[in-house]
């Protein structure tokens, strides 16, 4: 048991936390007494969460700061009190903030542009986690899709499959993805009309208190219409939201979103997502857009159980 503890590395999670300052940008650093170093805001996970929601949880600890994530960043390792640690960094939007006030472990806040943000940072990861991020396009809007959760076996359903519902695990993973896709502060739930994809969306609905919009740019072909049409649907929908410029979250099906991602990644940049968009149900992304390009997508999938 000893062996293995000192084989799992420590993990943890933060974020480069921007602002627009005059034209230019701003990134957080924070001050730790214990260590009296200057460092990115982080800390480390808690058993069974997700690093995404512990790297804006520690935002908000350590700097008072409520951080919607947007592109994953280079995640850092090393040696920590003999062990080796991993921590996971997001570039992050500064939302709202309640007014830093010290405490005992962050004690100093500052805003720095990132050249001089780079120069005060104690550790030379930290500088190279800073320096991916001052490469980065400048996003202009989140949005989290999904598929939907597990449901009924389409052998076994014996009524219309729009109305499929969420089996027992569906729920499950429902309210387990519903943190993650609220991370991007959704103002508009959009659902392809399948029961199972409204159901998915359900906890996140509940949480926000937000309708579910119905909208049919997501669902997948019937028979006798063209995949392909229904994918470029999904595609120019998703471009739309974009442009619109407000964080949204969409739930749609397994026939549309990934060839809907690889057609956004084919035009983008795409951080991260290594031209893969499978998407297994009760999982999502975390997309970041400049405009109506694709610049960055992240993963989402829940804890296990």
């Amino acid at each position: 048991m000893r062996e293995a503890a000192a084989v799992n590395p420590i993990r943890a999670a933060g974020g480069v936390v921007h602002r627009p300052v005059n034209g230019g940008t701003e990134v957080c650093l924070v001050h730790r007494p214990r260590y009296d170093d200057w460092s990115l805001p982080k800390g480390k996970l808690d058993p069974g969460e997700h690093p995404l929601l512990a790297a804006v949880r520690e935002v908000a600890e350590e700097a008072d700061v409520r951080a919607v994530p947007q592109i994953r960043l280079p995640t850092v390792r090393y040696v920590s009190q003999g062990r080796p640690k991993r921590v996971d960094f997001w570039s992050m939007r500064a939302g709202g903030s309640g007014g830093f006030q010290p405490h005992v472990e962050v004690d100093q806040l500052r805003w720095l542009p990132v050249a001089q943000a780079s120069e005060l940072v104690s550790y030379p990861h930290d500088a190279q986690v800073l320096r991916a991020f001052a490469a980065l396009p400048a996003v202009t809007v989140e949005v989290t899709v999904a598929r939907h959760a597990s449901a009924y076996r389409r052998g076994t359903w014996t009524g219309p499959d729009t109305a499929r519902a969420l089996d027992d695990d569906g729920r499950r993973q429902a309210a387990a993805l519903a943190p993650l896709l609220a991370l991007c502060g959704p103002r508009r739930l959009l659902s392809a009309a399948a029961l199972r994809c409204v159901q998915t969306l359900a906890p996140l609905a509940a949480s926000l208190d937000l309708p579910i919009e119905v909208d049919s740019d997501f669902a997948e072909p019937r028979p006798g219409q063209d995949a392909g049409d229904r994918v470029g649907a999904a595609t120019a929908r998703l471009i739309e939201l974009a442009l619109d410029g407000q964080p949204v979250t969409v739930c749609s099906q397994g026939k549309v979103l990934p060839p809907a991602l690889d057609r956004l990644a084919a035009v983008g940049a795409p951080v991260g997502a290594a031209g893969d968009h499978r998407t297994p149900k009760g999982t999502g992304w975390l997309l970041a857009f400049a405009g109506d390009r694709l610049v960055g997508a992240d993963r989402l999938i829940p804890p296990p159980d």
